[in-house]
């Protein structure tokens, strides 16, 4: 892991960040210097202990926003990028993988969570240009940079031709170029899933969701979220239209696996 932080005063002479106290003003600088190379932290309580902060400070941090946390207790830096540029030669990839992909990275270079975005919303893309703080001094990001796992190589994963054919499977017309998107197929991708899988998992949902009130959810946010792999060897089953369901439907009957979220 990196031992040099740097700090973009882009955030640090904010009116938002100096309104807070001295004391939460600290606590973020301490994050900063022990987050790992993709700004998240594990300790933050035993953070708070070393340098005398409260549970208030670091609540103010979440209420303002300059932390993202998650259920696990794991927060991590909003503005981390923003911050800091961390070159190849020494980055060290995050103990949390899990969260870095729920994870999307707007235009101004910060951290979002994906499932607190609405789905209007269209993010930057993984690969624009994005400048940002190298330990030591400005650099310009490349358009060939991975931004999601850090590295300088551009990828082979076939965004396009995946969400091509979950355009002419379901008539829908999602871009493969969104940062959402391209971040889920890579996601399923760095597990080992291939494009057939990819294929396998739309048709399979096309034709058990088509025409249902499923149908809302062959999306790239339902068809390559964490739950793929299920939808992959899931049992080929019939089109609720042919399984009772229009009767259940018209009886005002909701089966159970409509009442949960997908």
């Amino acid at each position: 892991m990196a031992q040099r932080r740097m700090f973009s005063k882009k955030v640090t002479d904010t009116d938002t960040f100096l309104d807070m106290p001295l004391s939460t003003q600290a606590l973020y600088f301490h994050l900063n210097m022990h987050a790992d190379d993709d700004g998240f932290i594990d300790n933050t309580k035993t953070i708070q202990r070393m340098i005398g902060s409260s549970d208030d400070d670091r609540k103010l941090l979440v209420a303002k926003q300059f932390l993202l946390p998650f259920e696990n207790g794991v927060v991590v830096i909003k503005d981390w990028r923003v911050h800091n540029y961390i070159r190849k030669d020494t980055y060290n990839q995050t103990m949390y993988p899990n969260e870095l992909e729920q994870l999307n990275i707007n235009d101004s270079g910060q951290y979002e969570r994906q499932d607190l975005l609405p789905y209007t919303e269209r993010p930057r893309d993984v690969d624009e240009t994005l400048t940002q703080v190298r330990l030591g001094k400005d650099r310009l990001g490349k358009d060939s940079k991975d931004i999601l796992s850090g590295s300088d190589e551009p990828d082979h994963v076939p965004y396009k031709e995946i969400v091509d054919y979950l355009n002419e499977k379901t008539g829908s017309k999602y871009r493969s170029s969104g940062s959402k998107t391209k971040s889920l197929i890579k996601a399923r991708a760095n597990e080992g899933f291939s494009l057939d899988d990819f294929k396998t998992v739309i048709e399979k949902k096309a034709k058990e969701w088509a025409g249902t009130d499923m149908e809302k959810y062959l999306r790239p946010e339902t068809l390559f979220s964490t739950k793929f792999e299920g939808y992959l060897n899931q049992k080929q089953s019939a089109n609720p239209r042919q399984s009772g369901y229009g009767k259940q439907k018209h009886q005002g009957i909701v089966p159970k696996f409509l009442q949960g979220k997908v």
